[in-house]
């Protein structure tokens, strides 16, 4: 008995406790990113696509071509409370199979028992369409057609249609880098010459005929542009809609569908495992470099990625000098009192104050107030149209690098403090002055703990969503904040970012089933975003430790 009272006094119990907490949490933690990577990562391997005869319960005979999805079990009872007329008790299992075609069967996605299916198999030359519009469909390509007349069937479809697609893909991206960037960069032009015509006029200079006269000569040149980019984006688009291909769908139909709106054919059942293999990571990279599509249930999510790194590149920016300078402050410059206690617990009870209202702050003062007063100020010529007086990139950091800065400024008050002082005696004994002592030796010493609040600030304001639905985010951005556009950083403009857009994806989507899989994809994404972010201030926080662990010790 002295010998296990003698056992939990020496603490040996609690250490084991505290290891068996840790485990469990690191293994809960390594069970969802596990979840998340198998579920996101499948999400871009070409599964088979199956034909089958399905019997339903309620006699119905079906032909099913699709893709399955997912699988449950589930109780005869809640199959006869939807409706099917299904006897006995237990569970039956049953399958989601994805048809595709919504404008052609109304809905992509249908639960079949796998009591019913008949004849599971699959079968060579069942291709896979990805479209731009309306998801994917699935059937056997049976002719190519161009301008209404057949110019491939049967076994030559196939190889005809893969041809014709490489051309159809060549001419969209040429379309679209007319519309996106050379009309865009146009129209953006022609948006600056009519703002110079409106600043001439509350200047009072609307009489300046020199003024106008070179406005004029830049709108007719840039007009000709337009006219000549527009020709030849017609010109372009009736060559897309030249081919067209017949696709054999499940139900015996036959349509002719147009081939300028294929995203991504191909036909799994036919490929080797190389194929597969090379086209999981052509999936993978479209994935993280193109655009979304399809309310964003479809395509790539590169704007986010995009708008997230540089959201948190800006908001480190602005956190870090301020948070460096508030903590020298206080731990070198003020004085120890009541009054610094209070700014410091009033510091510590800001990181708990829940992040919407910092998106409510950052809504009020920096969207509103700031940013209207700058309008009114310097862009009195767009207005009522506001430039920074709506949310945009600028304001959405600013209020995130005010959620993190309590974490910075602690962190760095605590390697301030670890700093001894004979070091700060020896600086200023050799003749330094108390402002070259901090910003030659002290806070050099300080930079790994000033790193290390950098990261936590990395981490939290990476994943935060609530407030920037307020002060910036959108579900899609009608432009990059970076272009080719002077000043080509444009601060004032609204973006995408990971965190938003897995709740646009997986809360507000109109397709949950298609919808889902994607989620999945995008959050492994940001965590993997937030860990090279860390990592990258991790490696630089060990090189500062190291550079400066000899003259700490």
């Amino acid at each position: 008995m002295n010998g296990v009272r003698y056992w939990f006094r020496s603490g040996d119990p609690w250490v084991w406790l505290t290891a068996g907490g840790v485990s469990v949490s690191l293994l809960l933690v390594l069970g969802v990113l596990a979840l998340i990577a198998v579920r996101g990562l499948g999400y871009f391997w070409p599964h088979a696509v199956i034909e089958a005869e399905y019997r339903s319960p309620k006699g119905e005979r079906l032909r099913l071509i699709g893709q399955l999805h997912d699988r449950e079990w589930v109780s005869a009872k809640r199959l006869r409370e939807a409706g099917l007329p299904v006897e006995g008790t237990g569970r039956r299992l049953r399958h989601l199979v994805k048809i595709g075609g919504r404008d052609l069967f109304g809905r992509d996605f249908v639960w079949v028992l796998d009591e019913g299916l008949e004849g599971l198999r699959t079968p060579p030359g069942l291709a896979v369409i990805e479209r731009w519009e309306w998801g994917n469909v699935y059937g056997y390509v049976r002719a190519v057609l161009e301008d209404g007349r057949v110019v491939a069937e049967g076994e030559a479809a196939w190889p005809e249609f893969l041809r014709r697609f490489e051309r159809v893909r060549t001419l969209r991206e040429r379309a679209r880098g007319i519309e996106k960037d050379e009309i865009g960069a146009v129209n953006y032009r022609l948006e600056r010459l009519r703002l110079r015509e409106r600043r001439l006029e509350l200047e009072g200079r609307a009489d300046d005929a020199a003024a106008r006269e070179a406005i004029a000569r830049e709108r007719e040149a840039l007009q000709a542009e337009y006219a000549r980019l527009r020709e030849e984006l017609t010109r372009l688009r009736r060559a897309l809609a030249r081919d067209s291909y017949r696709l054999e769908l499940m139900d015996g139909r036959v349509v002719e569908l147009p081939l300028a709106k294929v995203a991504w054919p191909y036909r799994p059942n036919d490929m080797t495992l190389a194929q597969k293999l090379g086209h999981y990571l052509a999936k993978l990279w479209t994935f993280v470099s193109e655009d979304p599509r399809e309310a964003n249930t479809e395509g790539g999510i590169f704007p986010a990625i995009f708008g997230t790194v540089l959201m948190v590149l800006v908001m480190s920016v602005f956190v870090t000098p301020l948070g460096v300078v508030a903590a020298v402050y206080l731990r070198e410059y003020a004085r120890q009192g009541t009054l610094t206690r209070l700014i410091r617990i009033s510091v510590n009870n800001l990181a708990g104050v829940p992040s919407i209202v910092y998106g409510l702050f950052g809504l009020g003062f920096f969207v509103y107030l700031v940013g209207g007063t700058i309008d009114r100020l310097f862009f009195p010529e767009a207005l009522p149209a506001p430039t920074f007086g709506t949310g945009g990139v600028l304001w959405a950091s600013l209020t995130l690098a005010l959620l993190t800065l309590p974490v910075v400024i602690v962190s760095t008050e605590e390697g301030l403090a670890r700093i001894p002082r004979a070091i700060r005696e020896g600086s200023l004994a050799l003749g330094a002055t108390k402002a070259e002592t901090l910003w030659r030796v002290v806070i050099p010493m300080a930079s790994p703990a000033i790193m290390t609040g950098l990261i936590l600030a990395v981490a939290r304001a990476a994943g935060e969503v609530a407030p920037l639905m307020l002060v910036g985010v959108v579900k899609l951005a009608p432009a990059m904040p970076v272009d080719g556009n002077w000043p080509y950083l444009h601060l004032e403009r609204k973006f995408m970012h990971l965190g938003f857009h897995i709740y646009d994806v997986g809360f507000q989507s109109p397709n949950v089933e298609a919808a889902r899989p994607l989620v999945y994809a995008t959050a492994l994404l940001l965590v993997l975003v937030i860990v090279a972010l860390n990592l990258t201030a991790i490696l630089i926080r060990n090189r500062l430790r190291e550079r400066y662990r000899a003259v700490s010790d």
